[in-house]
This record gives structure tokens, C-alpha cells and sequence, in this order.
């Protein structure tokens, strides 16, 4: 595989930091983001149109219309890799025709794609964590009108992202302190603004040029947003207190146990691999702050499915400890793959990337254990690594949680 073929931004880890940073469950985002979706699709006259994510190993695809079987696909088949790279978009006008592309997956029977289009999702940082892209069965080319459109579309799929980040940065200070609430509560509704704002420039656009359903989406987006704004207002009540239950920010062993296997189990199934995620006897229905597990324990399944050859073993177990400085967290992924040497858990441990292919020719890109330590680290955590240089790796995670 050439870079040309497997581009990195030059700015991945940052990349990476910045999408783990919004702390997402990407299997529980489509109802926030469908009406967009199937907005993009209806602007352009596309058949499909999806929301993907893209982090170290995969491409997520958390908001779809005209699809609904493509959640997750390895990073080196997509085709979001290239519109990542930055520019104002990426478009292929015939899959059969592009030589980097011809041969994925979807470009054959039952899909037979022919087209794709693509907008970048780009943070205030300047980090592009995915892209807003469409598809279609025939090869065509996309008019300037309809580029501007999707482009504003995009910014609203960012602006929503960027809301969701703030309520949860404000649900998890909550019970510390309520003395930001009117500035928080001013950085959830400002964005608000645009969003009517949006709603009008492609309502008159789209009459304009009779894009057929247009209207109708807009009111959509409308009805979306105030799911938001009554999360702020409740948030931010004076009457709210951190409850016992299992809230909206919180897992228990067993959520965090359904989550994984539901995000994870796909690529396991995909080469073969006995993939378990085991959970203690104790304390499994304990709520504890959801923050950043999945994006710690999920890159490290990730790694470790990438690793393991055909029919071999991964295996999670999730257990909590109650101490009386609080709740600690333990989470221990084994894997039956090659090995790392002392050189190689030393570079992971010190924050020194490397990159190396996976067991079955998967692309390498050299980053994902190092955001891990990076994550741990910020939540003063601990990482333990255990391995035979020949065979099986178990990484030891432990985090205090409240």
C-alpha cells in the first residue's frame, strides 16, 4: 500500500485528539443528524448521502440516507481518507475510472457505486474529523450552486458537534460547580442562531432553483435544534442535580460491555476473530462518567482485532473497583497476535509513534496507541503493557472515575 493510496494528514494526531476529544458513541448520533443527511441528498440530487467519521482505523458512518447497511469500514477502503486531506472538497466522478478506487468494495455488486462527492468537516482548529459525502449509481459531475449548498450543510453538521461537545463539557462539571452556567448556557444557544440562519439561505435557494422537498427538510433542521436547546434548558435549571440513575452521560459495566460489542463485534466477525467482552460480578450496574471510555477502549480493541491474525483471539474484561478515594476503573485487553518487543511497548508507554501493518495486510498508521496514552494521561490514568515478543498482548488500564 503506497501513501498515495493510504494518504495521513500532516496534522494526524492532532486529527485524532480533536475527534476523541468530542467524546462520540458512534452508534447513537443518526437521529441527530438524519435530517441533514437526508437533506444533502435531496440538494444534490444523490441517491445516498452519509455523515463518516473517520478515525485512526475506521471510517464511522454515524448519519445515513439511502443506506443502511454500511456503519463501519476499514479507513484504507474508504474513500473519506482522501477528502481529509483537506481542499474545499473531494470528488470522483466515476469510481470505475480512478485508479486508487476501482476495486473497494462498494464499487462492485450488490452497491455498484459510480460517484461520490465530499465536504470535509472541518473543527475551528483547522482538524478535518470526517467528511459530509454523497453517492450515487451513475458517474455525473457536481454544479457550483450545488457544491455551496452541501458546503453549508456541512457547517451545520460541525455546528451541531460542536453544541453536543459543549453540553456534554457542562453535564460533566455540573456537580462541581454552576458558577459558568450563563456563559455555558450563551455558548449553546448562540449557534442556535445559525442554524435559522442556514435554514433560510437554502429555503430561498432552493425555491429559487426548485430543488424539490427542500422546504419541508428545512422545518427538519428547525425540529432538530429544539431537542438541543431543551437539553441546555433543562441542564441548566437550577433545580437539576446529579442523579443516582443511569443518566444520559453515564455508563455502567454493562452499558460500557453492550457498547463495545455492538461497535466492535463487526470488525472482529469481518477476519474471523473470537471476539468476547467479559464483565465483573460486582458493581455492574454502578453508574460512573462515560468520558472518553470508548474512545480509549475502542481504539484499543481496534489495535488488537488489527493485530490478531484470522481465527485468532481478542478478549475486554471491564471490572470496577470502589475505593474510598472513589471508583477506579479497570479495563484489560488481551489479544493472541505477534507480540511487541521492550523497544516497541517502550516507544507506546513515551509517547513515540511507530507504524507497522496489520496481521492481514490492514495499513498501519501509527498513531492510535499513542492517543490512548495521551487520553489515560489527561484523565490520570495508568497503562500497563504485558507481552511475549513472539506472542499475545494484554494491555491494563486503569482509570479513576469519581
Amino acid at each position: 500500500m503506497t501513501a498515495e493510496n493510504n494518504p495521513i494528514p500532516k496534522n494526524e494526531f492532532e486529527r485524532l485528539i480533536s475527534l476523541a476529544n468530542f467524546d462520540l458513541d458512534y452508534s447513537s448520533l443518526n437521529e441527530n443528524f438524519k435530517d441533514l443527511t437526508e437533506l444533502a441528498a435531496k440538494v444534490t440530487g444523490s441517491e445516498i448521502s452519509l455523515v463518516n467519521l473517520v478515525d485512526q482505523y475506521t471510517q464511522w458512518s454515524i448519519s445515513d440516507f439511502g443506506i443502511s447497511d454500511l456503519k463501519q469500514m476499514p479507513r484504507e477502503d474508504s474513500t473519506c481518507q482522501y477528502t481529509i486531506m483537506g481542499g474545499e472538497y473531494f470528488e470522483v466522478q466515476n469510481f470505475s475510472l480512478d485508479e486508487r478506487l476501482k476495486n473497494k468494495p462498494y464499487v462492485s455488486s450488490p452497491l455498484n457505486l459510480r460517484y461520490y462527492f465530499g465536504i470535509p468537516l472541518t473543527t475551528k482548529e483547522g482538524h478535518n474529523i470526517g467528511a459530509l459525502c454523497v453517492l450515487d449509481r451513475i458517474p455525473k459531475k457536481m454544479s457550483p450552486e450545488k457544491i455551496e449548498l452541501l458546503k453549508l450543510i456541512g457547517n451545520e453538521v460541525i455546528n451541531r458537534l460542536n453544541m453536543m461537545k459543549v453540553v456534554l463539557e457542562l453535564k460533566t462539571r455540573i456537580s462541581d460547580s454552576k458558577e459558568n452556567n450563563m456563559k455555558i448556557a450563551h455558548d449553546i444557544r448562540g449557534p442556535l442562531s445559525g442554524i435559522i440562519g442556514i435554514a433560510e439561505i437554502i429555503g430561498e435557494r432552493g425555491d429559487q432553483n426548485k430543488l424539490n422537498e427542500i422546504l419541508d427538510l428545512i422545518t427538519m433542521i428547525q425540529k432538530s435544534s429544539k431537542s438541543l436547546l431543551t437539553l441546555a434548558d433543562e441542564i441548566l435549571t437550577n433545580d437539576y442535580q446529579q442523579s443516582t440513575e443511569l443518566s444520559a452521560n453515564d455508563f455502567n459495566l454493562l452499558v460500557l460491555q453492550e457498547k463495545l460489542d455492538i461497535l466492535y463485534r463487526p470488525q472482529a466477525r469481518n477476519k474471523n476473530i473470537n471476539f468476547k467482552v467479559n464483565i465483573g460480578d460486582s458493581y455492574d450496574e454502578i453508574p460512573f462518567a462515560k468520558n472518553k471510555l470508548l474512545q480509549i477502549a475502542g481504539n484499543l480493541v481496534s489495535n488488537a482485532i488489527k493485530f490478531t491474525p484470522i481465527e485468532g483471539n481478542v478478549t475486554v474484561n471491564l471490572s470496577l473497583d470502589l475505593k474510598i478515594e472513589g471508583k477506579v476503573l479497570c479495563i484489560i485487553v488481551s489479544d493472541s497476535g505477534p507480540g511487541l518487543d521492550e523497544e516497541s511497548i517502550h516507544n507506546i508507554l513515551f509517547g513515540e509513534k511507530s507504524s507497522t501493518g496489520g496481521s492481514n495486510g490492514e495499513q498501519g498508521y501509527g498513531f492510535g496507541l499513542v492517543m490512548v496514552k495521551h487520553l489515560i494521561d489527561s484523565m490520570n490514568g495508568k497503562l500497563e503493557i504485558k507481552s511475549d515478543p513472539t506472542h499475545n498482548t494484554q494491555f491494563k488500564v486503569l482509570l479513576p472515575i469519581g
